[in-house]
């Protein structure tokens, strides 16, 4: 994440989890998720090891409040990328619709989504026998995540309350 790096180039979480280790150690195994890139799995591990010692001395207790502060401004900083994302995609669509041109790959990918959602319903309203297959209601969730979360979400805005 861009602003979370010091001026040497220094992720500020590394900085937090070697501050961390000092005070807890089990905290430096996280170090390898760091190093991988796997930022979220190391705040959820970081999360974990500092609730369940939060209330050991005023150190850890620090430490917790310190982290709950990193990775609020972390999930705010995901949000703005994200929102970021959406908007340079809307505003692509935008000037491809000024220069007249038509997103045939788009048009298809939404058309494509929404008749799969639409065979999805039919198929759970019509054939109920469908849903004890295991592999059916997970084809079920893949397509209402890409419908719902990507398609619907681009056209229409998030349900996030921000």
């Amino acid at each position: 994440m861009g602003k979370y790096k010091d001026r040497h180039g220094k992720s500020k979480f590394s900085e937090f989890i070697s501050k961390a280790g000092a005070v807890l150690p089990e905290v430096i195994g996280v170090a390898s998720k760091l190093a991988t890139g796997n930022i979220g799995g190391a705040l959820e591990d970081v999360g974990g090891i500092l609730s369940a010692n939060k209330n050991k001395n005023e150190n850890t207790k620090a430490l917790f409040m310190e982290f709950e502060k990193y990775k609020m401004e972390y999930s705010k900083e995901c949000y703005e990328l994200e929102v970021r994302d959406r908007e340079s995609a809307r505003l692509r669509q935008v000037e491809m619709a000024k220069a007249g041109n038509i997103d045939f790959m788009m048009l298809a990918t939404g058309v494509v989504g929404l008749l799969s959602f639409m065979f999805v319903i039919y198929a759970v309203v019509y054939v109920p026998s469908i849903r004890d297959n295991d592999l059916f209601v997970h084809l079920l969730g893949m397509i209402e995540g890409v419908v719902i979360s990507n398609i619907f979400a681009y056209y229409y805005g998030t349900s996030v309350k921000r």
